[in-house]
């Protein structure tokens, strides 16, 4: 059995038939169990059958290809199936082929909501309607035979027995996206159907180097901990679970060899935020300092277990309100760093600014030594561990987004170049840079790698990513960085909310439970009940207009100037209002309710 191949087969491919009373999942390619799973349209029960029922001749079912069950999500009076209705074949990894979800699709089981009081069922709906906007998901990865939450290393101290347990027993539940929504098909042991998800990214390439041909594959692996959007899921918890908190897993594979490494990233890792008010930068704020210790003493146990040494690299800057931010992280980390916790700090924009991305080997200077002492896993022909990775080096800016993606494909491109130079592959001078052909690949590599990462988070791709793909800053890169950033303007204000729910509801971090709050923001009273950011700019704009048109008017009528301030006076007073009170007029999560 190869590495990370599970004992027990899945389903790769069925039929989904639609009945009057209950969907029928029938396996047609895969696990050699073939029983089809019934799942009741009243209420979601599920249970395995003998056979396809009889069709009536009346209504014939509709009958749908699917690919994969992603679970089942149990709202309040319905439950609600998320099948896999398309997948695009994205590579292999470790022999076995890894698949990129393209579609999705949402099967209510919810006819008991006929019977339900009509205050239920309204609320039933607004979750359900979350659940279609998590169809939406980007970025969701799977493979039928191999583990993608665990690392090679991982994968290889897998013990025989745990490599012949179901794919999901193996897995690790911080990088399982469905970890929430497999609770159902658990119970009810259908191992056969059980699909572990991924949400990250995956890419890979082949290049030639002389007559050697590498394989190099770069995985993302987002925990589910501490999931959420750019403005509403930042620091960390009470727990030391960290927003944004991905790992990077770069494999490189040459005649028969095995080489992988791993970096992690995640938001600093104490309790602060930064609710979005309209403006283009949010103040920060830090929760709760006395309890910082704490948490980021949490933060680092939990990394210490999983990796081993902890490098830690901060890329803020050191004024404004990133400064307050530095300052914080810097002196708690100076409490609970030790012989295997290490904390730098790295000013990115103060030392490399837009355009001297290479002044970054400042930075690799300083970590050399522990990279050189941690290392990486190195397997030969035979599987055998010759050299393992005994710690990570962990990189964060605020969003942990374009800053640390640099940051992180640079450290990405040294230890390829060392792992190569291991195997004879690159002399002792020769770098990445030397071969073209093998630099571009790298560089587009992680310019889709951080990309990815960053549309799961901001909802665009990365900034900066020119430099990453080309290796330089372009006037097309620049232009399309303004695009972007407007872009994460408008969906950290107007959009961002409803997606944070919908990642709660998803993920199991919001319970439903009957009579447990989610009042619509109509009914809360006070500024809520009337905040429409597109109304008030409507108004704005037409105080504007009719203060343009009274002072046309004015050479034949001087009144019309008075009329003319009090449009004007009208609109800046509406526009004064909106910005005292930015907060209420944004896109904001109604599960777990920020601070006013």
């Amino acid at each position: 059995m190869e590495k990370g191949d599970s004992g027990q087969k899945l389903h790769t491919k069925m039929r989904l038939w639609e009945f009057p009373n209950q969907y029928v999942i029938e396996p047609i390619e895969g696990s050699s169990s073939r029983s089809p799973l019934s799942i009741s349209r009243k209420d979601g029960t599920m249970k395995l059958i003998d056979g396809i029922p009889e069709c009536s001749t009346l209504r014939v079912p509709k009958i749908m290809t699917i690919f994969g069950v992603i679970g089942m999500l149990k709202i309040l009076a319905g439950s609600y199936l998320l099948v896999i209705t398309g997948r695009e074949c994205v590579g292999t990894h470790m022999g076995h082929p890894i698949y990129k979800i393209s579609s999705m699709k949402v099967f209510p089981c919810d006819q008991t909501l006929n019977n339900t009081p009509a205050e239920q069922k309204k609320t039933e709906m607004e979750f359900s309607r979350l659940i279609t906007v998590a169809e939406k998901t980007y970025g969701l990865f799977f493979s039928y035979d191999t583990n993608l939450t665990l690392s090679v290393q991982r994968l290889n101290e897998l013990g025989n027995e745990s490599k012949l347990l179901p794919l999901w027993r193996q897995a690790e539940p911080r990088y399982l996206w469905n970890n929430y929504m497999l609770e159902m098909l658990i119970d009810h042991k259908l191992d056969p159907f059980l699909l572990p998800v991924v949400q990250g990214s995956f890419h890979h390439f082949q290049a030639a180097i002389g007559k050697d041909i590498i394989d190099i594959t770069l995985i993302a692996r987002r925990c589910t901990r501490r999931n959420g959007t750019r403005m509403w899921r930042r620091g960390a918890d009470a727990d030391g679970y960290c927003a944004n908190f991905v790992e990077s897993e770069q494999v490189m594979q040459f005649n028969g060899y095995t080489a992988s490494f791993v970096q992690i990233r995640g938001s600093m890792p104490f309790q602060w935020e930064q609710i979005v008010d309209l403006t283009y930068k949010p103040k920060f704020e830090i929760l709760k300092p006395d309890e910082a210790p704490r948490v980021m003493e949490r933060h680092f146990l939990d990394l210490r277990k999983k990796y081993g040494s902890v490098v830690a690299i901060d890329l803020v800057n050191t004024h404004g309100g990133e400064g307050r931010l530095y300052e914080k992280f810097s002196s708690t980390a100076q409490q609970v760093a030790g012989d295997d916790v290490r904390y730098i700090h790295f000013d990115f924009h103060g030392t490399c600014g837009h355009i001297h991305f290479d002044r970054l080997s400042i930075l690799y200077d300083q970590i050399s030594d522990f990279l050189e002492r941690n290392g990486y896993l190195l397997l030969n022909e035979k599987g055998e561990k010759m050299k393992e990775q005994l710690g990570v080096v962990r990189t964060n800016c605020v969003d942990c987004l374009d800053r640390t993606n640099v940051t992180q494909s640079m450290i990405g491109r040294n230890m390829l170049e060392y792992q190569l130079r291991r195997l004879g592959v690159f002399g002792a001078e020769e770098t990445i840079s030397s071969h073209p052909n093998l630099d571009d690949k790298f560089k587009i590599l992680w310019a889709d790698h951080g990309d990815d990462i960053s549309i799961q988070y901001s909802g665009t791709p990365a900034l900066k990513g020119d430099f990453t793909r080309f290796g330089h800053r372009t006037v097309q890169g620049i232009l399309t960085d303004g695009w972007n950033a407007l872009m994460r303007y408008y969906l950290n204000n107007f959009a961002d909310g409803t997606k944070q729910d919908a990642i709660d509801l998803m993920q199991g971090h919001y319970i439903i439970s009957v009579g447990r709050d989610m009042t619509p923001t109509s009914q809360n009273g006070g500024i809520e009940s009337i905040a429409s950011f597109p109304l008030a700019l409507g108004l704005v704009l037409t105080g504007f207009f009719f203060a343009t048109m009274s002072l046309r008017q004015v050479r034949y009528d001087f009144r019309h100037f008075f009329l003319s301030l009090m449009w004007a006076g009208i609109s800046i007073g509406i526009a004064a209002f909106v910005r005292a009170n930015g907060r209420v007029f944004c896109n904001r999560p109604r599960l777990h309710k920020p601070r006013s």
